[in-house]
This record gives structure tokens, C-alpha cells and sequence, in this order.
């Protein structure tokens, strides 16, 4: 036999066809797993549950197939469940009554609002599971904006001020997670040092480092109430999707600042984005398989355009591939199952 010969010394390639065969690899399905070169575990996923008032509530978000609105005594539940699946995390999200918001979002650090009393009843039942709490206004705004107004200006530095007193009730409440979805410069560092102030030093923080003013939040919207609240946009202060290198400084300022964990949002629209922020800064790096993600996959498999099950499992483990260390997707506890089923 002639021996392989490799016409230069920096090729990975190690033979031709027909020494060598791509197709024996994935022959056979233990096979494939095997050489797998990436895995999503249940202990990638964070599940995003919406919260409403009232008792033993079950609201259909009517844009995102098989995702309800749930009472507190019911998200309470669901974290049960979700631990018993295995998820590590929920990350909560409250539909706010229109009669609470106002103009200064100040139902944001009410300790009797509708996350800060999720958080506890999980807390009070006992279960080890991660609690995220988004820290931004926008549940809680008349005009649907994540910071305070002033005209039609996004006030950054005095929005601040409410992101503060927003995290230290949830923290208070038994959040574990603070994850500030606002985009206003500065809020990193200054809820890390309101937070190591009042002895909170074990709070982690999962920024959401890049945003982006995106056209896949719709049914988010719909299910927390802001989609008819929202005056304008949010293009001054969450990121253009053309601009990437502004996301890594975005990042870099963010974890300079005192984030644990790092995020981007939306997500399959930018892995390349993922991949880039995993590459050079290597911390943990999350992404957001926002609503209009989901959507659009949950929508279609419905209408059996697409095999729900391959799809999700696809695209969550896109992510993976382009370096996340866990996903935020509504699909979590579906997911889970259907990967409990596998082994």
C-alpha cells in the first residue's frame, strides 16, 4: 500500500477517498453520538415563564403556541416541574396590570409585585432551582420603553436610579440571577455596586450585553402586556443588527463592570455574534431564543410545514455550536422531555 501523502504539512486532511470515508461516522446512530462534537444537556436550558395576577391562572399568549401566561401559585408549580426535569433556571416575566403602569415604572420595585412574589413563593417552597429576574422598565411603563421619559428621550442616567431599586427587591425577594435587559450605559456597575453595598455579594448578574433592536420581540410583547403601550422604538438604545463589533465593546464594558455571565438577544440571528463574544472573551456566554424564534418554529409546526421536535432540537443545539453555555427558550421544558426520552 502506497503510503498517504499530504501535500502540505499544515492541512488537517490525513488521506482521500477511498481511504477515507466521511459516511462511516455516521453510519449508526451510536455512531454519530459518539464522535458528536457538541451535546445540549437539560443543564443548558433556562426556562422563560410570564406571570399574571389572580389565582390558579392560565392565560394562552395567543402568538406563541403552547406558551401560557400563569398565575403565582401556578409558576410556583411550574418550577417544580422544571426542577423535576432537570432545567437549572426560570427566568421571570410579569404581565402587569395597565392600571399599575405609569410613567416612572415605579410598580418595577414594588416588593409586592408580581416577580418579587414568584420569587418567594419558589423560595418558600424549598426548591434548589435558579431564579432570574429581568431588570429593565418596561413591564411596568405607560409608554413601553425600558427607561424613563423625558419627551421622547430615553433618560439613561436617571433610569439608573429605578434599575437599582428594581434589583435590590429582587434580590431581596430571592432572586438569584439579576439579568438587566434595559441597554442603558453604566447599569452593569452601578447595580453590582448597589448590590455589594447592601451585602448582597453573592447576587450574580447575567447582563444582556447585546441587545439588539430587533423585529423578532412582537409576541414577547403581546404576552407582557407592552405591544400596545409602546410609543416609538428602541433603536436609541438597544443595538443596530447591522453592527457587531459594537457588541463585543458592549460586552468588554459589561464584564469590566461585574457581569458573571454574558448574553445575546435575539439569538439564531446572530450566532455569528455568539461565536465572536465566546471567541475572544471566553466567560460564560448565553443566548436568548427570543419569542418571534419561537414563534415562527411552534407556529409552523402546528401547521405541520415542519417536524416540531427536529427543529427545535436543531436550532437549540445551533446554539451550542456557536458557543453558548446555555439557551433561554420557551421550549425548555419540552426540550427537556424529549431529551429525558433519548437516554
Amino acid at each position: 500500500m502506497k503510503p498517504i501523502r499530504i501535500a502540505n504539512a499544515d492541512q488537517t486532511a490525513n488521506g482521500a477517498y477511498p481511504t477515507v470515508r466521511m459516511r462511516r461516522n455516521r453510519r449508526s446512530d451510536w455512531s454519530r453520538r459518539l464522535v458528536a462534537e457538541n451535546v445540549l444537556s437539560v443543564g443548558d436550558l433556562i426556562w422563560p415563564i410570564f406571570v399574571v395576577d389572580g389565582e390558579n391562572v392560565r392565560q394562552p399568549v395567543a402568538t406563541m403556541p403552547g406558551v401560557e401566561r400563569m398565575s403565582v401559585d401556578l409558576a410556583a408549580a411550574a418550577a417544580e416541574e422544571a426542577m423535576a426535569l432537570g432545567i437549572p433556571a426560570l427566568a421571570l416575566f410579569p404581565y402587569t396590570d395597565s392600571a399599575l403602569r405609569t410613567e416612572d415604572g415605579r410598580e418595577a420595585y414594588n416588593p409586592e409585585n408580581l416577580v418579587c412574589r414568584t420569587a418567594r413563593a419558589i423560595r418558600a417552597a424549598g426548591l434548589d432551582i435558579g431564579v432570574i429576574c429581568d431588570a429593565a422598565l418596561d413591564p411596568y411603563t405607560s409608554h413601553g420603553h425600558d427607561g424613563l421619559m423625558h419627551g421622547s428621550e430615553i433618560l439613561n442616567d436617571e433610569t439608573l436610579e429605578a434599575l437599582i431599586k428594581q434589583s435590590l427587591a429582587q434580590v431581596e425577594a430571592g432572586c438569584d440571577v439579576i439579568a438587566p435587559s434595559d441597554m442603558m450605559d453604566g447599569r452593569i456597575g452601578a447595580i453590582r455596586s448597589a448590590l455589594e453595598t447592601a451585602g448582597h455579594r453573592n447576587a450574580q448578574i447575567m447582563a444582556y450585553s447585546a441587545k439588539y433592536a430587533s423585529a423578532f420581540y412582537g409576541p414577547f410583547r403581546d404576552a407582557i402586556g407592552s405591544s400596545g403601550t409602546l410609543i416609538g422604538d428602541k433603536r436609541t438604545y438597544q443595538m443596530d443588527f447591522a453592527n457587531s463589533d459594537e457588541a463585543l465593546r458592549e460586552v468588554a464594558l459589561d464584564i469590566e463592570e461585574g457581569a458573571d455571565m454574558v448574553m445575546v438577544k435575539p439569538g439564531m440571528p446572530y450566532l455569528d455574534v455568539i461565536r465572536r463574544v465566546k471567541d475572544r472573551f471566553g466567560v460564560p456566554t448565553f443566548a436568548y431564543q427570543v419569542s418571534g424564534e419561537y414563534a415562527m418554529l411552534a407556529g409552523a409546526a402546528e401547521r405541520g410545514w415542519l417536524d416540531g421536535d427536529r427543529v427545535m432540537m436543531e436550532s437549540l443545539l445551533g446554539f451550542k455550536r456557536a458557543g453558548c453555555n446555555g439557551i433561554l427558550t420557551y421550549f425548555a421544558p419540552r426540550a427537556a422531555k424529549y431529551l429525558a426520552a433519548r437516554v
